[in-house]
């Protein structure tokens, strides 16, 4: 992905847009930090991992993003894309 590239999530409520602004890999684990405003300091982020489940309409394996439940490793992914972008200050 590239890095502000807009992506669309399918949810129950509806599609929501946001906008990556950072991906790593840590533990062979794909995260991706995203925000819903690339305009101003009032929009959120979220951290998502990637996880490969398998399409049962063609039994392909396809990637999806969830929330990270883990309250230890969120903090942990945070540190990761705090280091990365110096210029953001992640608040949790």
């Amino acid at each position: 992905m590239e890095k502000n590239e807009k992506i669309v999530f399918e949810t129950a409520e509806g599609d929501i847009e946001f906008y990556v602004l950072e991906q790593t890999m840590i533990a062979g684990k794909n995260y991706i930090l995203v925000t819903d405003d690339l305009e101003s300091e009032e929009g959120s982020f979220v951290v998502l991992k990637e996880e490969m489940v398998t399409n049962p309409k063609d039994n392909e394996e396809i990637a999806t993003y969830g929330v990270i439940e883990d309250e230890n490793e969120l903090k942990a992914v945070i540190k990761v894309f705090d280091e990365l972008l110096e210029d953001i200050d992640l608040e949790v």
